[in-house]
This record gives structure tokens, sequence and C-alpha cells, in this order.
């Protein structure tokens, strides 16, 4: 891998490694990255991993290598801003009600004052004394605390503006990014640099993307922009301050015609906009412009009026986009309870594998690296949605020369240090009926309190929805009431996980977070059981609009989206079980569609090797077997 690195770093070829759990894939881009000299950018999906390079594997490769390379080369971390502390809001921002009246010996341990007074110290602490103020190295605190001490890039005076720029923690980090060779990052500050052009990372040569199986999604969240009527009403507020004239108010009046059309309008994807929509979207528009520019054109040193003035310019580039309506693009009215804040309007790209080849992979070198990239057995589904085409695939036999219409790039598949044959079982329980939309039927639970008896508990369950999850934790409960079953929900996940390691006759059930954050070795799971083939529900907005334009090209819209997702997240999901070269068990799947499905093969194949039955007899007794130990 890291011989592959070097290659497509000097040749600038863009290169795709799938790389399993245990392979030390990090290793394998990092040190041909410190050695070509040149700035190179990790984005990485999660803040686990992040912490895993900065606080582990960067110092130890660079103590382990200082006197090999003649220096010591520098690294930094770059985060949105909203992760840091803001010194100017924390010392001259508007304080929290509990923390104002009150003194910390007055407040309630766990209260919200008293989480922001904690917050407070430690920030002045890490002023005076060189630290960082990132959000991770913070006192435990909930979000709404963080809020109080932190802002977004919408908030921020400026370095220039803020009488405490030159302390600032956020700019501070900019600085480090500036002077340092490597560059950890995450995929969203990516997204937002490269493909929507608001510079975020210094100048840069190559960028190595880890996690790579989310950055599809990343670089779409990071694209999408959501519209309500409570962020105008308290947009409207917060400007009313600002201006002389009606401006706010004809911004919140418009937010009153935007709810009634919303209401009118089914939740959903909007393939066409009703005209009461359409004209609600011009007003708010139309009304959003009007007040930014009533705002001062300077907002110097005022906090307040900065914030207003950059809600208002927000609301306006939202509503201008969601107006045009263009094709390019999907339009959705999401589901929130009233209480919540209603409907609202959201917007995402209806592809970003253009953007993705026009503003990233045209002028950096690409390293992608995951466990799980080749979907089906090849690279080629990966490739496509990232930009990359199939026909542009270089090989040694057959290199092809970069150039405006040509993106040459390789497959890699290092393997895994793991005998998945000898390891792990693939059971596919094909007696069941196909899952139905009910939900878990009596045979299904009946099935998973069977494998789980004969697990003794060690079992991770991997539900399509909170819904399954909670049957089945109940199920077993009832049926299996010597074993302590935990659903997700009922605490925090950290928490959960610590209680599931701790006890190996736990079982832990809970849906998508679990399928891809969770990093259980050994005994404590020998069982993932996956409810049903998690493919995205046919009435997801942009998922429906993206096959569709699929099939309208003439494509198969549903292998290409449905199926691709589907053989993602299996692929993440199966993964938990096998974490090092001692782990055995049993991968279970309760959905009989994927041996007798056509599309079951491909799904098949982008799962590791593991040995494959669909006899519940012969499954029970392996985890009897490993049960005893």
């Amino acid at each position: 891998m890291a011989a592959a690195v070097e290659q497509a770093l000097s040749t600038r070829e863009h290169l795709l490694v799938q790389a399993g759990t245990g392979t030390g894939k990090s290793l394998g881009y990092l040190v041909p990255a410190l050695l070509s000299k040149d700035r190179v950018v990790v984005a990485t999906a999660t803040l686990a991993l992040q912490h895993q390079l900065v606080e582990r594997d960067i110092p130890a490769l660079l103590d382990a290598t200082e006197q090999t390379l003649g220096e010591r080369p520098s690294y930094a971390v770059l985060k949105g801003r909203s992760n840091y502390a803001c010194l100017h809001r924390v010392r001259e921002g508007v304080p929290d009600d509990q923390g104002a009246l009150l003194g910390a010996e007055q407040l309630p341990s766990g209260s919200l004052g008293a989480e922001v007074l904690a917050l407070r110290e430690w920030v002045e602490e890490e002023a005076t004394g060189d630290g960082t103020g990132e959000r991770d190295h913070a006192p435990r605190h909930g979000d709404r605390a963080w809020r109080q001490v932190s802002v977004s890039h919408r908030e921020c005076l400026g370095a220039s503006k803020c009488p405490f720029g030159t302390e600032c923690f956020a700019e501070a980090a900019k600085e480090r990014a500036y002077a340092a060779q490597l560059v950890v990052t995450n995929h969203s500050l990516l997204a937002i640099d490269a493909v929507e052009g608001i510079p975020m990372i210094p100048e840069y040569d190559a960028v190595v993307v880890d996690e790579a199986h989310e950055l599809v999604a990343r670089v779409t969240q990071a694209a999408t922009d959501e519209l309500s009527v409570p962020e105008i009403e308290r947009a409207s507020r917060r400007a009313g301050r600002h201006v002389e004239g009606d401006e706010a108010e004809d911004l919140a009046d418009a937010g009153e015609v935007l709810r009634e059309a919303i209401d009118e309008t089914p939740p959903g994807r909007v393939d066409r906009l009703p005209p009461q929509l359409g004209d609600a979207l011009v007003l708010v528009r139309d009304a959003a412009r009007a007040l930014a520019s009533a705002m001062p054109r300077d907002t110097g040193e005022d906090a307040g009026a900065a914030q207003a003035k950059g809600w208002a310019q927000e609301l306006f580039a939202t509503a201008e986009r969601m107006a045009a309506g263009a094709d390019a693009d999907v339009l959705w009215v999401a589901e929130r309870d009233r209480n919540r804040g209603g409907n609202h309007l959201c917007v995402a790209p209806l592809q970003v594998w253009g953007p993705m080849r026009d503003k990233l992979l045209y002028d950096k070198t690409v390293v992608m690296t995951s466990a799980t990239l080749k979907l089906g057995g090849d690279f080629d589904s990966v490739a496509s949605s990232v930009g990359l085409r199939v026909d542009e695939r270089s090989s040694d036999d057959a290199p092809i020369e970069r150039d405006a219409s040509h993106l040459p790039w390789r497959g890699l598949d290092v393997g895994s240090p793991f005998d998945y044959a000898k390891q792990g079982i693939l059971y596919v329980a094909k007696h069941l009926p196909p899952p139905g939309r009910d939900g878990l039927g009596a045979a299904q639970l009946d099935e998973i309190a069977e494998l789980v008896d004969a697990a003794d508990g060690r079992t991770l369950g991997l539900f399509s929805s909170r819904r399954a999850a909670e049957a089945a934790a109940e199920g077993v409960r009832e049926r299996l009431p010597h074993l302590t079953t935990l659903a997700q929900g009922e605490a925090q996940l950290a928490e959960l996980s610590a209680l599931f390691v701790e006890d190996p006759h736990t079982c832990l059930f809970g849906t998508l977070s679990l399928w891809q954050g969770l990093d259980v070795p050994g005994d404590t799971c020998q069982l993932v059981l996956i409810d049903r083939i998690p493919f995205p529900r046919p009435d997801d907005p942009l998922m429906s609009a993206r096959q569709r334009a699929v099939e309208q090209a003439g494509g198969n819209g549903f292998m290409t989206v449905a199926a691709n997702h589907a053989a993602l997240l299996l692929a993440q999901g199966a993964g938990r079980l096998i974490r090092t070269t001692s782990d055995r068990g049993v991968v279970a799947v309760l959905d009989p569609r994927l041996v007798t499905a056509r599309y079951g093969a491909y799904l098949r194949a982008s799962l590791p090797p593991m040995w494959t039955t669909t006899d519940p007899a012969v499954v029970r007794q392996a985890l009897g077997r490993l049960a005893a130990g």
C-alpha cells in the first residue's frame, strides 16, 4: 500500500485502496505522505479516527523516523470554526442567564449553567496556557453549553475586526496548518474547501481520504441546505435591533407566507415547485436580500450585527437556490413535529461526482482508502460515484496519461490479516419470510432469541429502524431474562458500549450509528445480527431522485443507487464482527433475499469472504461452541 501511495503521489494518478481492518493502513499512507515533501491533507469521516491519527499514529511515526529523516516533519489539525472556543463570545458575548446570576458553587452539578461556567474557566486556561481551545479537549458538556462559548462562521467578526483576533484559537489552528507539511481535517471541511470553493484549508498538493466509503455522503451533506420558518423568525428578531426600517418585519411576514405554503405541500420530494411554494420562496428571498442590504455595510466589532447580517445573507442564498428549481438539485419537504418547528424545506445536489471531478480530482492527487471500497467485487461503483470513469482505470500494461479529459486511477486491494473463511460464518436465514413493512414478525423474533440464546449474549444487533431494535430488545428480554439486553437510546452510546464490553452475557441492539462506529474486539461480540438488507427507503427523496436519474439515462437505477447503498452498509455492518486475528463469530442476516434474489450475489460479493450457510442448526452449534470457550 505504501509503495502504491508513493507511486500515486509521484505520477499524479488517483488511487483507490481497499485495506481491511488491522492492516495498518494509516501508516500505509502516512509514510509516503511525509516522504513526499509536499503538503498533504488527510481527511477523515469520524472524530475517532482523527484522534487515533493525531494522538497515536502520527506522533509514533515521527518518533520512530525522526533520526532517519534528519528532521521532524510538522503536522496540524484543522476543524470547522465552531469546533473551537471563541474568546469574544466568552469575554464579551451575552452570557448564559444561569451563569450570569449565580456563582459556580450555587449551580447544581450537571446543569447548563454549571457546564457553561466550567467551559469559560477552561477557555481562559487554554488562552493563558497556549492551549488549542478545541472542543474535544473541553470538560464534559452538552451541545447547548458549547454554543455559549463558540460561534459559527457566519457569527465570526473576522480576525481583523475582533479585539481578540491575535489570540483566536481558530486563527491559530489555521496558522499551524499553513506551516505544516501534513494537515489532518475532516471530509466536511474538505468538501467545503474543494467542492464548494470556500477557502478553508491552506494550499495543498495531494489529499488522502480515509474512511472514503463515507465521502459521497459527507460531500452531499456539506452541499445540502435547509430552510425553516423558526429560522426565519430568529433571523428577523436578531436583525430587528440593527435596522431602522420595516425590513425585519417584512422577513417575518414572508416566513408566515412560507409556513402556509409548506403546510399545503405534501411531505416528500418536490419535482415541480407548486405556484404557492414558489411565490413564498421568492418572497423570502427578496425580503432577506432587502434586510441584508439595510444592515450596516461594516458591522465593526458588533457581534450581534455581524451575526444578524450573516443570517440574512444565508437565508437569501438558500431561498434563491430553492426558488430556482434547478435540475441539478433535489428539493423536498421534510417532516418535523410542530413543537420542533414543523415541516421544513431541504435542497441537496442530485449528484456530487461532477463537482468532485471538476473541483477536486482535476486539480489534486487523491488517494482514497477504506476497508470497504469494492462493491460487488470491484472498484467501479465507488470510482464512478466520486467522479472517476471506468475507462480511465490505469494499469502497468496500459497506463493512461493525465490530461484535461482523462484522470487516470488505479484500484488496489491489499487484503486483510484475517482469515475470514476460518474466523467467521455468514448465516442467511433462508427459511424466514421476506421482511415486511410492519417490522419484525414472530418468526424473526423467535430466530433472534434462538441465536442469542446459543451465543449466550455476546450479540450486536444492527437494525433498519429504531422501532425494530426496540422490538427485538423487548422480545429478547421476555424470552431470555437472564441476559442483559441494551437498546440504543436508553443511554449515551459511549455508556452503552462500555456496558456491552464489560459483560459478555450482554446484547446491544441499535441502528445506523452502530453499523459503522463501533469497535469491540474479543469475546464481547461473537454474533452480529442484521435484520434486513439495508436498502434506502423507497420514499427517500434524494435516493429516489438519484435512482430515477440513472434510469432516465438508460442505466439500472436500482443496482446503481439502492443496491450499492445496501452493499456498503452490509459490508460495514459485517465488519463489526472480526476486529483481530483471534476473533471468531457469526454474521446472521435474517433477510432471505440475500440468497434468493438476483441481486443477492452482488451483495454477498461485497462482504468479507466468510464461510456461508443457510442451516440454522449448524450456526447454533457453532455459537454454542464459541460460548463454551
